[in-house]
């Protein structure tokens, strides 16, 4: 694998929206098709343009452009688009998806961010915002809007997933009830 597809491998190795992404795409190997692909070898820098489709498994991103880079300890991939959209299905069957302008992945700091008509939707689930930013080693997310109406955080919960949410929350608090009405033996 040339030092290209290394950079773009270590990338997709990383990169998971859920807890529970599809093992088996790590296995897998990883396609990018682009209309050119320029790289700065000296400098770590590669750039594909588009339209950019990157596939690794169930993985897949589509972009305007894709740029990878590596530099002060750091790896970085910027997919550019209107918009760029990143796709995996989980482990469960169901797709877990991300959209926006701009997807920066700091592969380093497994962080990804998501700027400009951004969007992260889960089971139906879904958050939109100006930027989004997704600690994937912390399973953390912050959307962030501002004062403009429209540029505000939307959230929308699907009542099936909240309502099981809930049940499972009364399970588990009965369970633990019920743990602590036995006698011991």
């Amino acid at each position: 694998m040339n030092q290209t597809n290394r950079l773009i491998a270590a990338l997709l190795c990383t990169l998971s929206l859920g807890a529970v992404a599809a093992t088996d795409d790590l296995t897998k190997e990883v396609h990018i098709a682009a209309r050119s692909q320029e790289a700065d070898i000296k400098n770590k820098r590669v750039v594909y343009n588009g339209p950019v489709v990157v596939t690794q498994g169930s993985i897949k991103i589509l972009a305007d452009e894709l740029s990878a880079s590596q530099g002060d300890g750091e790896t970085i991939l910027i997919a550019t688009g209107k918009p760029a959209t990143y796709t995996q299905t989980l482990d469960n069957d169901r797709p877990a998806t991300a959209s926006a302008n701009e997807i920066r992945y700091n592969i380093s700091k497994r962080v990804l961010t998501l700027v400009g008509a951004a969007e992260i939707e889960q089971d139906g689930s879904k958050v939109t915002a100006p930027r989004i930013v997704y600690d994937i080693q912390l399973q953390q997310m912050k959307a962030e809007g501002n004062q403009n109406p429209d540029d505000r955080v939307h959230t929308v919960i699907k009542p099936e997933n909240f309502q099981n949410d809930v049940k499972q929350e009364r399970q588990k608090s009965d369970e633990q009830q019920q743990d602590k009405e036995q006698p011991e033996s």
